[in-house]
């Protein structure tokens, strides 16, 4: 199975990202997905679902002990995983 998680990390900083949202970032480009897309007000990334439920948990993890106040996320079913 195919999942996409798209994620935002609160307090929101226009000026300077938050040490939170560095973590985040940090995370999932780390984590073996595809089609990550990392910005200022959402981020998203695709892949097998062990690969992004495991950067769901250590997003969490990482970002809650980083400061985040709230993270709010949603994973969506999108396919079959390509062998």
């Amino acid at each position: 199975m195919r999942l996409r998680v798209e994620f935002t990390t609160e307090p929101f900083d226009l000026d300077e990202a938050p040490a939170h949202a560095v973590v985040a970032r940090e995370v999932i480009q780390s984590a073996e997905l595809d089609a990550v897309d990392v910005g200022p007000f959402g981020n998203t990334a695709e892949g097998g679902a062990h690969e992004v439920l495991t950067a769901v948990d250590s997003l969490l993890r990482r970002t809650l002990a980083s400061g985040a106040t709230r993270v709010s996320l949603q994973v969506n079913v999108i396919g079959e995983e390509v062998r």
